[in-house]
């Protein structure tokens, strides 16, 4: 009888155990998607990083080709609005987080400064000046297509920005620049035979995605429909990408995970599930996950691109459990990348952290 009653005492704990395991189980998911949501203190941390650096000149890449020694001269003296932030995408993608913030948290201007730093720079002189530099022919394809994707962005936030009147006057000036980088996008996608698959700015199919979310926005159908027909006709036919050779030491894009992004766009959903279901099987088992990128320096502007892909990643595996629930499971995968980069937004290193605002806000945006 002893023994008996020793058995079932040891079944009963057990039992309670196992209940307990699984109820923490089952709340952790809602605790960590609850620390995702952008929220006033996410905002803040965020728009910290642009404000910081839209009117640092230097340090400074200027990455472009010189005709000759008149071409010599100051960021700001070449680009007038995109002339801080390290770059002239990083500054782009400033304005982009900076425009889309303040458009959901009033709150983060209250004094106006933001307000007074857009019409500042967003003016017609400083338009003319900025397009002059575009239209050298040897800078043709200065910041293709990674640039020219996140200005469409901005412009994207500013079109939908109809409660302002600022903001649509800002759309309509920027809007010569604009045209430029839409005639070249359509100039360069029939000439583009191969994808462009690495994990950084060169990566066709992240541009391609950014592109396309603005031209449904404002209804460019022109640049919507050659976007789509091209990302078919480049990404249709692969299969089995190997994403376990992913990241390269420099990765803040996943190349694997950009083109399931983009395709996700594309396809309609049957059709896509089809696609992903033999250009990355994986993602359908269950047991399926992915290390995190580690960052072994943040002084290192190259290695700290690791805390990007972290959030790209996020980025992409929300939006692809969003487009195909039965793939949620992928969704903790997307948090626990979120929240091993998110900590690690601060202005410590101007060269390592002044973009990562951006990336953390797509990922935020795409839940």
């Amino acid at each position: 009888m002893k023994q008996l009653f020793s058995s079932l005492f040891i079944c009963a704990f057990l039992m309670f155990s196992c209940k307990k395991d699984s109820t923490e189980t089952t709340i952790q998911p809602e605790q960590n998607q609850k620390t995702l949501k952008l929220e006033l203190a996410e905002a803040q941390k965020i728009i910290a990083l642009p404000l910081h650096c839209l009117e640092v000149e230097y340090p400074n890449k200027l990455g472009q080709v010189l005709k000759s020694s008149d071409e010599l001269k100051s960021p700001k003296q070449l680009r007038p609005i995109f002339y801080g932030c390290f770059d002239w995408h990083s500054s782009a993608h400033g304005y982009w987080s900076v425009v889309k913030l303040v458009k959901k948290f009033p709150e983060l201007d209250q004094d106006k400064t933001i307000d007074q730093l857009l019409t500042k720079v967003f003016t017609d002189e400083n338009v003319t000046i900025e397009k002059s530099f575009f239209d050298q022919p040897h800078n043709k394809t200065f910041e293709r297509t990674y640039g020219w994707a996140w200005f469409f962005k901005l412009q994207e936030e500013l079109y939908t920005w109809k409660d302002n009147p600022k903001a649509q006057q800002w759309y309509k000036t920027l809007q010569p620049l604009e045209d430029v980088f839409v005639e070249r996008y359509l100039e360069y996608l029939p000439k583009l035979n191969y994808p462009i698959r690495t994990g950084t700015h060169d990566n066709t199919a992240f541009g391609m995605a950014l592109s396309l979310e603005y031209a449904q926005t404002v209804g460019n159908t022109k640049l919507k429909d050659a976007i789509t027909a091209k990302a078919k006709e480049l990404y249709t036919n692969d299969a089995n990408c190997p994403i376990a050779y992913e990241p390269s030491g420099h990765d803040f894009l996943s190349p694997c995970l950009q083109e399931a992004w983009l395709m996700s766009k594309v396809l309609p959903q049957t059709d896509y599930k089809i696609w992903l279901q033999k250009f990355l099987p994986q993602l359908f088992d269950k047991k399926f996950d992915l290390e995190v990128g580690k960052v072994s320096d943040r002084t290192d502007g190259h290695l700290v691109h690791l805390d990007g892909l972290n959030f790209s990643r996020a980025t992409c595996l929300f939006q692809i459990a969003k487009v195909l629930p039965e793939l949620n499971h992928l969704k903790p995968i997307a948090e626990k990348h979120f929240n091993a980069a998110f900590p690690n937004i601060s202005n410590d290193d101007y060269m390592g952290s002044h973009w990562l605002g951006s990336f953390a806000l797509q990922a935020l945006d795409a839940q």
